[in-house]
């Protein structure tokens, strides 16, 4: 596709900073770099250069790279200059830019848009890319390179095929079942295959849970009895007095989160008011927030303080629990084996063994369900319709195979629409305005 108008942006982070690289797309790059840098350098070469203004004012000492469509990130030319990161060198060539005629500047994520518009991405991709960016700890960098690099594509487009494979043979029996050289009933030959699609598709959205876990976290919660030391235990994981520590019930009422990165995961740690009965108005409202939040989490630590035992019931949970016994320091004679670990927050014995077993149970779970997995949930709704249509073709007599070919056009669809090659004008919008100006 062959955009009228090119785009400029600041393509790498804030200001300042020792370099910074501003970027350009579009039919006028060759145009900037004779106007503010000279002649245009061979592609893929990074060329020392002066920019200027018209009048011959220095703007800045750059490096200068230029890619020539379509073997570029947007199937454009583009080129980059790599200038000082000074906020106003910056702003002084990006308004010498925008000052040229066809040069604008870009909105959030329209160098990824015209690459994706220009097949150089394909929705997924170009999702996986957003993540990418987006990453924070090593897990997440990974799914998303994984997913960037086209193999959840690669996936979905080869059901898509055998979809369209399938109809084929169905319409093959509509149209040509009395030619002499098509065998009857060839559409019979695709259903064992349609099954089995439904099967694969059915196990892979039963990965989006993990897929969860990678990108929004293992969610852990802290449950117990007052004084029982969960938020004692909270403040040693997050290194700091992020709660308040009381000898008086009571003290936590609302919740606390931190997020630790464990092991390469995201993991949620919640501190929660302590669960007892006979509560005040404001405590009790703390208690049923933590009851809530217990039910939501990947795993419950339900604490108890050795040296003064009260366990509460977890018998509601439907997460998995380790039972902790905590204020190791003030006893060493608690029963071992009615706990999973003993800790003590203020010595930091058990502490390491603690952090360990959360990073195992959070790589355990989210690498439960193979390496590639749906990462959105738009996915998950297009797979499971595309599922669905499968399921009515099969269910669909064999004298009606025009009901047959019609479900399977429709599951390919959904299928389709994934990667954005059925039209998905109306998402398009919506996915860009994720991305930053730049990207």
């Amino acid at each position: 596709m062959i955009f009228g108008d090119s785009i400029v942006a600041l393509s790498s982070g804030r200001l300042p900073a020792g370099v910074a690289v501003i970027r350009v797309s579009g039919p006028h790059s060759r145009f900037v770099i004779e106007t503010i840098a000279g002649v245009v350098p061979m592609e893929r070469t990074a060329a020392y250069r002066k920019l200027t203004r018209r009048n011959g004012e220095v703007l800045d000492r750059a490096l200068v790279v230029f890619f020539a469509g379509p073997n570029s990130f947007t199937g454009e030319d583009i080129v980059e200059f790599q200038v000082h990161g000074g906020s106003a060198v910056v702003h002084a060539i990006l308004q010498m830019i925008t000052s040229l005629p066809g040069l604008r500047n870009a909105d959030p994520g329209e160098f990824t848009r015209r690459a994706f518009l220009n097949g150089k991405l394909d929705l997924v991709q170009t999702e996986a890319l957003a993540d990418l960016v987006n990453a924070e700890t090593e897990a997440q960098r990974r799914f998303a390179l994984r997913n960037a690099d086209g193999v959840q594509s690669a996936l979905y487009s080869g059901w898509r095929d055998r979809i369209v494979h399938a109809r084929a043979m169905i319409e093959a029996d509509i149209d040509f079942a009395d030619e002499d050289d098509v065998p009857g009933s060839v559409a019979q030959s695709v259903w064992s295959d349609v099954a089995r699609l439904a099967e694969e598709i059915a196990d892979h959205i039963k990965g989006f849970a993990a897929a969860e876990i990678i990108q929004d976290g293992f969610d852990v919660v802290i449950l117990g009895a007052p004084n029982a030391g969960k938020s004692s235990l909270f403040n040693a994981l997050a290194r700091r007095e992020a709660a308040i520590v009381s000898d008086e019930p009571g003290t936590t009422r609302d919740l606390l989160e931190v997020l630790l990165d464990i092991d390469g995961f995201k993991v949620r740690v919640t501190d929660t008011a302590g669960l007892r009965d006979g509560a005040g108005k404001v405590e009790t409202i703390g208690i049923d927030r933590a009851r809530a939040r217990g039910g939501e989490a990947h795993l419950v630590l339900a604490l108890e303080d050795m040296s003064a035992p009260v366990r509460v019931d977890t018998s509601w949970l439907t997460a998995p629990v380790m039972q902790v016994g905590t204020k190791l320091d003030l006893t060493k004679e608690g029963e071992g084996g009615r706990y999973d670990i003993r800790i003590s927050a203020v010595s930091g014995e058990g502490l390491t063994e603690l952090v360990n077993e959360l990073g195992r149970r959070a790589s355990e779970q989210a690498t439960a369900s193979g390496d590639t997995l749906p990462s959105k949930l738009r996915h998950i709704e297009l797979l499971e319709g595309s599922r669905k249509h499968l399921c009515n073709s099969m269910k669909a007599g064999s004298h009606m195979l025009e009901l047959q070919a019609e479900e399977l056009r429709l599951a390919g669809d959904r299928l389709g629409r994934i990667v954005g090659s059925v039209d998905v004008e109306d998402l398009l919008d919506v996915i860009f305005s994720q991305f930053c100006i730049g990207k």
